[in-house]
């Protein structure tokens, strides 16, 4: 049975239901959802470190991103090199003009403060500087969005600079938070279905009537990618009013991130324990990553 890391600061009705949800699921022979993105040991060879929490991937330069419990880490070629200091990335997002937003925990050598509250990065993630909630929030959902950011740190919060945060009025805990920085339409994750907010995350919505997404990201400001707890992959063309299934990734999936080729077809990356695995033809089939 998986064992998940579960932020601190989710307590309450809400949190304690939801991680009794997620912990009987993880009992089943699928990869099971969480209500926070999982944590899992993996060897060294595998990925370069033992707890994964994000995954993106630029499109200019095609270089993959991984947010992990040791820092920042570029894993486009192997051996993975590490970018910056080392601190426990829980949430991590790219916005607008590549800035990189992240929270967390300091790590070994780090005098940032414990949590980091909202912390940026103008430079690839070399060097990161205080926003707000220092000390305070622990994000372990983060996205952001034309608007600006959303982040869940067992409370939702969006806030317009990363500075000054309003509370949502939203009764979830989600498992992941997936936006463009040119959309106001977000996506929540939960057990239940997907939460939906097409304002910035000032309001929401669940559809009940779509699949159990556990991971969600954009890959256009229409074209969205999720993976069901089974590694079930579906396809979004409408920012995920609605959902066609696709292939399935074998193994447990522990971050994903998504692009839109310039031959059109939706790409897909998947960080699993065995290595990042990629799609190039919209969630059908994937290969390993560094395969020719």
């Amino acid at each position: 049975m998986q064992s998940f890391t579960t932020p601190a600061k989710r307590t309450g009705a809400l949190a304690a239901g939801a991680a009794l949800v997620f912990a009987l699921a993880a009992c089943a022979p699928a990869s099971p959802p969480a209500s926070t993105p999982p944590s899992i040991e993996l060897t060294e060879k595998a990925l370069p470190s033992s707890h994964v929490h994000g995954l993106t991937v630029n499109g200019d330069t095609s270089q993959v991103l991984l947010a992990t419990h040791d820092g920042l880490f570029d894993v486009t070629k192997q051996p993975a090199s590490k970018i910056g200091g080392t601190n426990d990335l829980m949430g991590f997002t790219v916005g607008k003009d590549g800035i990189f937003y992240a929270s967390g925990h300091p790590g070994p050598g780090s005098d940032l403060p414990n949590p980091l509250g909202l912390i940026k990065s103008t430079d690839g993630g070399q060097t990161w500087e205080k926003l707000s909630r220092q000390g305070e929030s622990d994000f372990h959902a983060l996205t952001t969005t034309k608007t600006g950011i959303v982040a869940f740190d067992g409370q939702l919060r969006s806030s317009p600079d990363g500075k000054t945060w309003n509370t949502v009025a939203a009764m979830f805990a989600p498992a992941v938070l997936a936006g463009h920085p040119d959309s106001d339409a977000v996506l929540g994750t939960t057990t239940e279905g997907i939460q939906r907010s097409t304002d910035g995350g000032a309001t929401w919505a669940l559809d009940k009537t779509g699949p159990v997404i556990q991971y969600a990201a954009f890959a256009t400001p229409d074209d969205a990618a999720g993976v069901a707890p089974d590694g079930t992959t579906y396809y979004s063309a409408d920012a995920g009013k609605s959902w066609t299934k696709k292939g399935r990734i074998n193994g447990e999936v522990l971050a994903i991130a998504a692009l839109k080729g310039a031959d059109g077809n939706l790409r897909i990356w998947a960080a699993t324990p065995e290595g990042i695995v990629v799609s190039t033809d919209g969630g059908t089939s994937y290969r390993a990553a560094n395969a020719a």
